[in-house]
């Protein structure tokens, strides 16, 4: 690995424009409205700005970590920018991180995030032009695709590129949006009623059933 072809770190213009990219992408899907709904989204956004801090920015988790890691794993220069991606390092992968198997993996679990969220941003937008239940495409698969997706994302994130911070921050993001879809299926329930309480019992929240067939109901 040739570190000197180009700065590893300290890349603030990439920190910033990458972290816009995702913190405005994810607000145009989730239009906070209540206190609890911006304080999901603000640790989103913080999820966000700390991943691409420690990718472009500083090494804050090799910083803190490379005393370990030098003598666990010696010979690898942990201020090249490719030895962030800590998984292929720590497993033996001595190629181009960017075809390593966790790679490769993270990649995947990003694409079908995105591909969850705008799948499921057009169910929920048709339906609630109509006001009706989303029940169709991702929506009849699992009841929040679009919380299911940020969290492929965020996982995927982890899987590519894992530091201390984000590490700390997913378990806290995933139980915000576990109680944030309780309060919306409250909602829900009081708008729609008995039509949710059956769309409730035949689909999972946030994990599909193998090998069941995708439901229809438009009722």
């Amino acid at each position: 690995m040739n570190a000197a072809a180009s700065p590893a770190y300290g890349l603030w213009t990439l920190v910033i424009i990458n972290s816009l990219i995702f913190i405005i992408f994810a607000f145009s899907f989730t239009k906070p409205k209540t206190a609890r709904d911006w304080r999901s989204f603000g640790a989103f956004s913080a999820f966000i700005v700390a991943l691409f801090t420690e990718m472009y920015g500083f090494p804050l988790t090799i910083y803190f970590l490379s005393g370990w890691l030098s003598a666990r794993f010696p010979g690898i220069d942990w201020l090249a920018h490719d030895s962030g991606h800590l998984p292929e390092m720590i497993f033996g992968w001595r190629g181009n991180p960017h075809f390593g198997p966790f790679h490769l993996l993270s990649t995947a679990f990003i694409i079908a995030g995105f591909w969850l969220l705008a799948a499921a941003w057009k169910v929920l937008y048709q339906a609630q032009r109509g006001h009706r239940l989303a029940t169709t495409g991702p929506y009849a698969r699992i009841r929040h695709p679009q919380y299911a997706g940020f969290v492929l994302i965020m996982f995927g994130f982890l899987l590519q590129w894992p530091t201390l911070v984000t590490l700390a921050i997913f378990p806290i993001l995933f139980f915000m949006y576990v109680r944030l879809a309780r309060k919306e299926e409250l909602d829900a329930v009081a708008e729609f009623g008995e039509e949710y309480r059956r769309y409730q019992l035949r689909t999972p929240v946030f994990f599909p059933r193998l090998g069941v067939s995708a439901s229809t109901d438009q009722r």
